[in-house]
This record gives C-alpha cells, structure tokens and sequence, in this order.
C-alpha cells in the first residue's frame, strides 16, 4: 500500500481495505493517469491545460465529470488521450497505472483502452500496444510477481474500425492482450453496428467484453449479448430496470425477472458494475442520485456475478479500495461480501480456468487471514 494512499477500513471488522487482494475488471488505461504526469506530458508534447497544478488539475478531473450525462464525462478524455500519443507516454502511464494497482493491493487487474485513440503522432497500431505492454511488464516485473496483469483492446462504438480493431486483438493475444471491448457514446451505438467484428472474434475463440446498460437500456444489453456474444457486461446496471420488485407480504420482496435480467444472472453473466461512476454519468438516474438508490445491493441479493470497479480513477477521484469501502458504508458490507465481489471477478476474468483458481485461493486466503 502506498504511503500517499488514503486508507479505508471497513466499519466493524476495521480490516484494512487496501491490504485486502482485490480484482480490476474495468479500469480505463486513459482514466487512470497522475495528475502530475499529465502536467509532465503536457509540457513535453506542447498540450494546454486547465491548470498546471496538480492538485487543481485533479479537481478539475472530478468536476468535469460530475455532470450526470456520460457524453460529457467523456469529454475529459480529450485531455488525456492527448498526452498518450508517444510510445514513451503510453509505456510511462501503463507502467504507473499498474504500480497504483499494486499500491491499492490488486493481484489482477484488467486494463481497457482503445489504440485507434493514440495514433496522432505517427505510431502504428501495433506499436501502440506494444508500448503499453512494454509498461506493464517493467510494471510487473518491479512488484516481483505479486501482480498479474491483461490488456483489453477497445474499438469505439461510434467509429468504423472495430474489425481493424478486433484482428489486432487477436493478433497480441499471446502478448498481453486477453480480451476485446467496444466503448464510447452508448446510445444510439449498438453493439450489433460491430456485428462484422464479433462473429470475427468469435470464430477466433476470442472472450468480449462490452460496454453496455450504462447509458443506454435493456435494447443495448441485448444487442451486447446476441450479437456481441458478450462473455461480461462493462456496467450493465441496467438491467435492473428488467427487474419488478413487489412487497412479499411479511417485510420481504418478491423479485420478477425479465428474459434479459434473468439470461444476465442464470448465465452468471458479471456484471463490471463502477458505482461512483455511475452516479456521475447519470447511469442510475431512473433509481436516484445518491448511492443507497445504487441497485447493486439488489442485484447482488438476487444473485446477479455482480464485480466491483472504478471505471476511471481520475475522473471518479477514486480506487477500488475507495469503492469497496463506500459500498461497505452504504450497504452494511463486511469481509464476507467484499470476498464474494472479488471471487466474482476473478470467476469472470478473460483467464485459463487454472489461473483463475489460484487467484480465487489468493484471495480466499488473504480474507482469512484479515
């Protein structure tokens, strides 16, 4: 844990959060910077900015994107893809997103970004994931193993490359990259625009991942699972509004699932739920502002693989201790609830199966001894 780092602990057992393994499922390569490296780049590569002060530029992060609407939370990209144009930046900020992982206790995190976003200054494709795999391993190597790393390839929704995007996925499959994602502006973008590159991806026995039920409702999940073969969903908090909730009668609720809702929790379908960001997006505006509207609890009660993530550390301000902890705060969480999470995450990793148990006895035994 790093000593600059906050540290939660949860409300009664006081076990520190922080030291606690964890698994990242959703974490934003270009939503993860240091505000003082932005300031670094940005001097070097000639790119403005709101302020030069770290602190203030941080603030400037969470303001901008506490706007409820996903289109402008995504409008503070442009800042940060704009000093992510160099191999030296990319393999820099890979190298320092994964050294914060270590630092908040992640022993596996998947990390999603999108290479057709980083080719102004003349890189290649391939030289783009080349550069982020480049700081990741020096990354790694550094924490002497006691982190594992893969890289999602993203195609955004609302561009035309997803099929150029999908076969560079698969073309670094055996050098880092474990997974595909499309991301971006949601609505109006379906998943079934990239049906060319899904049936591309799953001929290749490629595992997906799409951003879907963020912005945009129970038609967009659907499409992200028919024709997007979507093995995860990124948020997915949506498919609540697939859910009937009625009084049992004697205090309890009687819950009724939709056909979506219940294909989601019958087929253990994760769910890579990022609460902080979906209250700044406006994701669950339908059930309130606040996070105790969050219906994360009442999916995870249901039985839905629900996953916990940050989405964008810098724009949310936050990590997944952070997340862990408010959760726990709002929802009366303790160590066997922030177990189950990250089983559940690593259940729903892009890993072979044998992997996949070693992280869960890791975990298992981290939680023990806590």
């Amino acid at each position: 844990m790093s000593d600059a780092a906050p540290i939660y602990r949860l409300p009664d057992a006081g076990a520190v959060i922080n030291d606690l393994p964890k698994v990242s499922l959703h974490d934003h390569l270009d939503g993860g910077l240091r505000p003082a490296t932005i300031i670094e780049l940005a001097a070097t590569d000639g790119v403005e900015l709101p302020t030069t002060d770290p602190t203030e530029l941080a603030t400037w992060f969470a303001d901008q994107a506490n706007s409820g609407s996903l289109v402008e939370y995504l409008k503070t990209f442009d800042v940060t893809t704009a000093v992510m144009q160099t191999a030296a930046g990319l393999t820099r900020v890979a190298k320092e997103f994964v050294e914060d992982l270590v630092a908040d206790g992640v022993v596996y995190g998947e990390i999603r970004w999108a290479p057709e976003q980083h080719l102004q200054r003349g890189l290649t494709l391939d030289q783009t994931v080349e550069a982020v795999q480049a700081g990741i391993e020096e990354a790694v190597d550094a924490a002497g193993g006691s982190i594992r790393i893969g890289q999602l390839v993203t195609a955004m929704r609302h561009a035309d490359r997803s099929m150029e995007i999908a076969e560079l996925a698969v073309r670094h499959r055996d050098h880092g990259v474990v997974g595909f994602d499309i991301a971006g502006a949601e609505a109006g973008f379906p998943a079934s625009d990239h049906r060319a590159a899904f049936d591309y991806l799953a001929s290749e026995l490629f595992p997906v991942t799409v951003h879907a039920g963020e912005a945009d409702g129970l038609a967009s999940i659907r499409s992200a699972l028919v024709d997007g073969r979507a093995l995860r969903l990124g948020h997915g908090v949506r498919v609540f509004e697939d859910v009937s909730l009625a009084d049992g009668g004697d205090g309890s609720m009687l819950a009724t699932l939709g056909e979506v809702a219940s294909w989601v929790r019958d087929r253990e379908i994760p769910l890579e739920v990022s609460p902080s960001s979906n209250l700044q997006t406006g994701a669950i505006a339908a059930w309130g502002d606040d996070l105790a509207d969050h219906p994360i609890d009442v999916l995870y009660q249901l039985g839905f693989r629900v996953t916990v993530n940050t989405d964008n550390r810098l724009m949310s301000n936050t990590s997944l201790s952070k997340e862990l902890a408010l959760l726990a705060g709002t929802f009366g969480y303790d160590l066997e609830d922030l177990a189950a999470f990250q089983i559940n995450a690593a259940l729903g990793t892009f890993l072979p199966l044998e992997d996949r148990e070693e992280i869960i006895a890791a975990i298992t035994a981290g939680y023990a001894e806590a």
